[in-house]
């Protein structure tokens, strides 16, 4: 009795040891790989991002400037029962905008709600400089993506320019942070979309440029209910241009070493979570040769 005691303890001892060097790995591991990520950031990319102000509700009476060239406050946009899905971007840019709002124009086509009736949209440039009647090409452009319920997206689907730099106020209170970059010639941001309440609550983000319809969907019915919940699965990526000086990808290669470093860990994670395991049926195992001994 008092050796297999002695084996219980010392098994134990060596059970406990194995875990705490696989979290310190863990943590070793992890640590050089995030700091090395932070450091990658360009200086256009400090700062940029978003951070989610889900529950808290969005200034309804900033205005903006329509496509027919009127100043209008959001609240005109904002009606009873029908949640609205938000988005920031600016008419000009040359890439992710673009992507964004053809992703979320594939989702909501294979969407069988109408706007008007269920929910709707409303697109903000973050541009000053951009006029009402570039915002009234680009909604054009993208009612032209719409074989059915074309009129009910040239109704419900609002596209406007600033007025009185209230985008960057709005900007600010959906938690939306971006960067004019001089030198390039155009806006650091990221890509998401952004689900409110009638009432004017952050109930929901959608991270990327490909959205799945059932996602919008529970986004949209999430809002009409007033209920909101955070991100999981939140990817950032930014729009950033290809910069000759510095002869690279810059924000492709920080969004593509964060993915890697997360990778890595999670293979740390898995590979401590299975040497815990074997520790333990071997452990157990032992036990149970031991129970056999002794009845012996």
């Amino acid at each position: 009795m008092a050796v297999q005691a002695v084996q219980v303890v010392e098994q134990r001892r060596r059970f406990g040891a194995v875990r705490l060097v696989g979290l310190v790995a863990v943590l070793a591991a992890a640590i050089p790989l995030w700091s090395q990520t932070n450091k990658a950031v360009p200086a256009p990319l400090k700062g940029v991002g978003l951070d989610e102000q889900v529950g808290k509700s969005i200034d309804l009476n900033l205005e903006f400037t329509n496509e027919k060239g009127h100043q209008q406050p959001l609240k005109d946009f904002f009606k009873e029962g029908r949640p609205v899905l938000l988005n920031l971007v600016y008419y000009n840019c040359p890439m992710l905008c673009n992507l964004l709002l053809n992703g979320q124009v594939e989702a909501l086509r294979k969407i069988p709600w109408t706007p008007g009736d269920k929910y709707e949209v409303v697109t903000v440039s973050i541009n000053p400089d951009e006029t009402f009647d570039l915002a009234a090409a680009k909604k054009r452009m993208y009612l032209a993506g719409f074989d059915n319920n074309r009129a009910a997206f040239a109704a419900h689907w609002h596209f406007l320019a600033d007025y009185a730099d209230n985008a960057k106020k709005l900007a600010d209170q959906i938690g939306f942070h971006y960067r004019w970059d001089p030198r390039l010639q155009n806006y650091a941001h990221t890509a998401a979309i952004t689900f409110l309440s009638s009432s004017g609550k952050i109930c929901r983000y959608l991270y990327g440029i490909k959205f799945k319809p059932l996602d919008m969907r529970l986004a949209f019915t999430e809002a009409s209910e007033n209920k909101f919940s955070f991100s999981v699965d939140r990817l950032l990526l930014f729009c950033y241009h290809y910069d000759p000086k510095a002869n690279s990808y810059a924000a492709f290669a920080v969004n593509f070493m964060r993915v890697g470093a997360v990778l890595i860990v999670l293979f740390l994670v898995f590979f401590v979570w299975r040497l815990f395991r074997t520790e333990k049926s071997k452990h157990h195992a032992e036990k149970e040769e031991a129970a056999l001994t002794k009845e012996r």
